[in-house]
């Protein structure tokens, strides 16, 4: 949702807003709108606004306002929850500073090795996006630098608190100036997030926009289930509602692997995302959901933050969570941009006091079904459209999207509408394809050359 308040309003560079307004941006959403006029003054913001609501834009123009990029130091510190989430934040502030000159930007997680993040900062990068336990270390060993901050960002504060950072981001912000601009974002409001916000911004202006993703596009059904049947209901959902791309979510990360692995075995093609993985394969899994190459990806609340995966058919409530604001924000995730959703949860009776807290949130009445009322088939099988070939080789190798696809069409009989997404990453490029065709594809990559050069090439499972 945006405003009709054009970018144009605001006091930025004749560049910056020409930039901006090649990035598609014309009109503020309701949370750019309310903020950043005080966010370009100077002032401490904490505000109330889940992924999706333009956020990252809000303190990226900000921060980025402020920055000085002749000096040669680290001006503003991002922090975020999840690699994840830092990853897409560090990725969109590239974008909004195309206008600036030599803008470093450099993010820091873990699940990377150190020693290249280290090299990194022997040049201090102008604005540093990372979660807080790598930047804790970087500035323990006095590789980081933050005597410079003039701006501070919290993303997703209220996550990272659940994540248990709080004793790392204090010590964090202990290194900065006490005279820098504080932005603290969070979903949600507990007692928690305002204490910190107490704790470390002055007079901040408090913005508030509308949290809830509004559920009128969402047909939201409950099923009351029996012990141990949890499993056989959700394949009997998947076959009677046939969604082409569903976001299932359980409590414990534990429980993501078995249930992909269950899945699996029942014929369907379902990822896990979960805290546990190596950071490539965190990637590759993302990858192939986003580029539909898998039908299900199987997530905690943790790892699906800040995860926006555009036309995702369903979302479905494994179990239910313990707050009911996060099952709000669960089942936002579907029927956006106008579209239909589907909003499915499994509950048994011993758990009717979380569908009452729903219910009360929500101030609506909820829609209960019995799983008999499931019409499941025979032989049901759901295969996602694409499949994703990973080849050893990205960024550094200086591979662009344009040198893989024409790998692929040039002097071949492959047309390019059946190619999909293409992603690339410092060492690996991934590049969906249509079903059908993935073994000519995979042969073709691999007997031939891109950009010149051999490089291995596998399909993904």
């Amino acid at each position: 949702m945006s405003t009709d308040t054009p970018f144009s309003t605001l006091p930025l560079e004749l560049e910056f807003l020409t930039n901006l307004d090649s990035l598609g941006y014309k009109s503020m959403t309701p949370i750019q709108a309310q903020s950043l006029p005080a966010i370009l003054g100077g002032k401490d913001i904490q505000a109330q606004a889940k992924t999706g609501s333009g956020k990252t834009a809000a303190f990226g123009i900000g921060l980025l306002h402020n920055l000085n990029s002749s000096q040669y130091q680290t001006q503003a510190l991002i922090l975020c929850p999840t690699r994840e989430l830092a990853d897409q934040v560090a990725k969109e502030c590239r974008r909004l500073a195309r206008s600036i000159a030599n803008t470093k930007i450099l993010t820091l997680c873990g699940g990377t090795p150190t020693a290249p993040q280290r090299d990194s900062l022997a040049h201090a990068p102008h604005i540093v996006v990372g979660t807080p336990g790598r930047i804790l270390k970087h500035l323990e060993t006095g590789a980081l630098q933050l005597g410079d901050i003039n701006t501070l960002v919290l993303d997703e504060a209220d996550r990272m608190l659940d994540m248990g950072f709080y004793e790392d981001i204090m010590t964090i912000i202990s290194a900065t100036p006490p005279e820098r601009q504080t932005l603290l974002f969070s979903a949600t409001y507990p007692d928690e997030i305002k204490y910190i916000s107490q704790s470390i911004q002055r007079d901040p202006l408090d913005v508030r926009v509308e949290s809830l993703h509004s559920n009128k596009n969402i047909q939201q059904i409950f099923y009351e289930i029996e012990k141990g049947a949890r499993t056989q209901t959700l394949v009997s959902l998947l076959e009677h509602f046939n969604p082409q791309s569903s976001l299932v979510f359980c409590n414990r990360k534990t429980q993501c692997k078995e249930l992909a692995e269950a899945l699996w075995q029942e014929g369907f093609h379902a990822l896990a995302l979960h805290g546990d993985l190596e950071q490539k394969d965190r990637d590759q899994t993302l990858v192939q959901f986003s580029n539909k190459s898998t039908s299900l990806l199987i997530a905690t609340d943790v790892a699906a933050r800040g995860i926006d995966i555009k036309d995702l058919d369903a979302v479905i409530n494994f179990e239910l969570p313990h707050d009911p604001e996060i099952h709000i924000h669960r089942i936002g995730r579907t029927g956006r941009a106008g579209n239909e959703g589907l909003a499915l949860s499994l509950f048994m009776s011993s758990e009717a006091t979380k569908v009452n807290a729903i219910e009360e949130y929500q101030k609506s009445s909820v829609r209960i079904e019995k799983p008999s009322s499931l019409k499941t088939r025979d032989n049901f099988h759901l295969s996602p459209p694409m499949v994703t070939l990973s080849i050893n080789g990205g960024k550094k190798n200086k591979m662009r999207a344009g040198d893989i696809l024409g790998a692929l069409t040039a002097n071949t009989n492959l047309p390019g509408k059946q190619i999909g997404k293409i992603d690339l990453f410092d060492t690996f490029s991934y590049v969906a394809v249509e079903r059908p065709i993935a073994k000519q594809a995979l042969k073709i990559l691999n007997e031939g050359k891109i950009k010149g050069k051999k490089f291995r090439v596998r399909k993904l499972r």
